[in-house]
């Protein structure tokens, strides 16, 4: 699984997302509220919702805190939320493509145009980058799940277009985005519920950057994805072994 979920991995290993496990709640709840509000608040009936009750679940949120975000999206005085996607290049011409939530669209893009342009970045126009990225439905399950060749299988039944695995991250399984919601409901009659299930960009091609150009890339990742607003951060870079383990170290 190349490209942002490295960032994730040597994040993780610094131990940063402990320390952000409150940021996570916001964004989840954010989400929770829009997801209610947009589609009802019945996960059965609510794919997008479905997929936000995963999320928060696997991120350990309270039952009541969830319940609480579900509740107030189906309310009348429900907060609106924007849903915005920003595109623009990191350092080293990387590909990035940001989704927020917003109840302020003038806020948010100063927040995002500030940590592209502090970090050698540039914002772009919108579908500026996104012809490099293709929107997938993506659904991940923990390694000890099943072996390879069983997931490769059950993913291939379930109609998925791709499968993976990664040590640390799992089975990553791939498909079109039209079909998302019946390859994600498949693979849970056989292996159960998922790690993750949602929409994602990802990249046609990946571009390799090197440790300085990475230092800058991923201090910018970090403070995009510091944001209340933004929900999720996609860029199209692969790094190697050598350079993680420099900027891990």
């Amino acid at each position: 699984m190349a490209g942002h979920s490295q960032f994730k991995n040597i994040m993780h290993r610094k131990g940063a997302q402990d320390a952000k496990r409150a940021k996570v709640f916001t964004k989840l709840i954010r989400e929770l509220t829009t997801a209610s509000k947009m589609g009802g608040p019945d996960p059965a009936a609510n794919p997008r919702l479905r997929a936000a009750v995963l999320a928060a679940r696997n991120a350990n949120m309270p039952k009541d805190t969830l319940e609480r975000a579900i509740k107030r999206g189906s309310g009348s005085d429900a907060e609106n939320y924007d849903e915005v996607r920003y595109e623009g290049y990191g350092p080293g011409g990387i590909a990035v493509i940001v989704e927020a939530l917003t109840d302020n669209r003038n806020r948010t893009a100063s927040e995002v145009r500030s940590a592209f342009s502090k970090h050698g970045g540039s914002l772009g126009e919108t579908n500026s980058v996104a012809f490099m990225f293709d929107q997938v439905g993506q659904v991940i399950y923990p390694p000890e799940t099943a072996t390879q060749e069983a997931m490769f299988e059950a993913a291939l039944e379930a109609g998925a277009s791709d499968c993976g695995f990664d040590a640390e991250e799992g089975h990553e399984v791939i498909c079109a985005a039209d079909e998302f919601n019946e390859v994600r409901d498949a693979l849970e009659q056989v292996l159960g519920p998922a790690k993750t299930a949602r929409l994602t960009w990802k990249p046609q091609n990946t571009v390799l950057v090197d440790d300085e150009k990475a230092e800058s890339l991923f201090k910018m990742l970090d403070v995009l994805e510091d944001s209340d607003d933004v929900q999720q951060v996609y860029a199209n870079f692969e790094i190697s072994d050598a350079v993680l383990e420099k900027l891990a170290g």
